[in-house]
């Protein structure tokens, strides 16, 4: 019988298996001539070089997303800390204003105490609530009312004078008027000669005035005007205020005075008020006109 076989165009090379342990083996051989003397290392770096430029064509898009994304945590980190800056900036600020605030409060509740070993009245201390909005009357709220012993008339203080006087009083709250306020009147005396006076407010911002004076009164330009402790509602010896102008008219016979009080109120928030009897001052007063009258 004739063996068939693949014609001669068609002869097919080595077996699969043969062709398989060949590779096999060349493998290994190459594994170990690598390891022992890295002869494929040439051979990698040419392949690595060629197929670097296909790499990064492929990595692109991730890289870029890569840096975007970098940028825009960068630049949030920033405005972040930027914000954090500002806000720590802010605060640090208040909190040196508010130190110098306290600081300058401490200062004058110093002087107010100090102030209390001048008087014999009792006194309480007020802070500012607010000051009313009206160009026409000059008052300031203060946050003790009757509840704590006041009451409408007692007089107003700091460490550089008269104030003003309560004018209104509710059990939380009182309000008082500035000597400045026109509605206003105080019993003073000339402290270098005595001269008894009365001043009042003025329609001036800031400013009084001793009116009704005899054109021959003996009052000068920087005279300290003090209360006279006439009618009892002030105690005597209180500064009141400092004359800036005198005016004389020969003429009508009267002369007036403007003064500068030594008090300001607009530069601080606490204030002593002097507990005096009120009804005792106001009941010796219509004992003296009711005997006037007389």
């Amino acid at each position: 019988m004739q063996r068939q076989g693949s014609p001669p165009l068609f002869r097919r090379g080595p077996p699969v298996e043969i062709r398989l342990a060949a590779l096999v083996t060349l493998s290994v051989i190459l594994l170990v001539l690598d390891a022992q003397f890295h002869l494929l290392e040439p051979v990698r770096r040419a392949i690595s070089i060629g197929l670097y430029p296909f790499q990064r064509t492929v990595m692109a898009p991730r890289d870029l997303t890569r840096q975007f994304t970098e940028w825009l945590d960068a630049a949030n980190n920033n405005r972040a800390e930027n914000e954090a800056l500002q806000r720590q900036r802010i605060e640090l600020s208040q909190v040196t204003t508010h130190a110098a605030q306290l600081a300058a409060e401490n200062a004058q509740l110093r002087r107010l105490l100090g102030v209390t070993d001048t008087v014999d009245q009792a006194t309480v201390v007020v802070e500012v609530l607010y000051e009313p909005a009206d160009s026409f009357q000059q008052r300031l709220v203060f946050n003790k009312g009757s509840r704590d012993g006041l009451a409408a008339g007692m007089p107003v203080i700091d460490e550089g004078g008269v104030v003003g006087q309560i004018v209104r009083v509710t059990p939380q709250a009182s309000e008082a008027a500035l000597v400045t306020d026109e509605r206003v009147s105080v019993p003073v005396q000339v402290l270098r000669n005595g001269l008894r006076l009365i001043a009042f407010g003025s329609n001036t911002p800031g400013r009084m005035e001793v009116r009704y004076l005899a054109a021959n009164a003996d009052i000068q330009e920087g005279d300290t005007i003090v209360t006279s402790g006439v009618g009892g509602l002030f105690p005597a010896g209180l500064p009141v205020a400092k004359v800036l102008t005198v005016e004389r008219d020969t003429a009508s016979g009267f002369a007036r005075a403007v003064c500068e009080p030594l008090a300001h109120p607009e530069r601080h928030r606490h204030f002593l008020v002097l507990q005096v009897d009120v009804a005792r001052a106001g009941s010796e007063l219509k004992e003296a006109e009711s005997g006037g009258s007389q």
